[in-house]
């Protein structure tokens, strides 16, 4: 459990694990799922980045780059890679992932 990150949702806008965390743990937290981002932005960005391939690992992926952009609205190369270290693809589209967590920050006015 919670060794590839393909069920990350936010808790209070931080990344957690689901398969890891217990309903019981969240309290009065705010859990905010894929389907509570933003259209645009990060998945606005991953769609021209052309990112996704067989889809397992995308909303996990999505939501680990949105809480990185959340408190690192432009991180660099290092930030990017120990946010999403922890994250795997099978399909191998890290380089496609990290050129549309790029993308996203040079973005303006976008909500992740």
């Amino acid at each position: 459990l919670g060794v590839c990150g393909s069920c990350t949702v936010h808790v209070d806008g931080e990344a957690v694990r689901s398969c890891q965390t217990p309903v019981s743990a969240i309290g009065e937290g705010k859990v905010t799922t894929i389907e509570g981002l933003s259209a645009r932005g990060l998945k606005q960005a991953w769609i021209v980045e052309d990112v996704s391939q067989c889809g397992y690992c995308q909303a996990g992926q999505i939501m680990q780059a949105a809480a990185l952009l959340g408190r690192t609205p432009n991180p660099g190369d290092d930030e990017v890679g120990a946010a999403m270290n922890d994250n795997l693809c099978r399909c191998g589209t890290y380089l496609r992932i990290r050129a549309a967590i790029r993308r996203a920050a040079e973005a303006e006015g976008l909500h992740y």
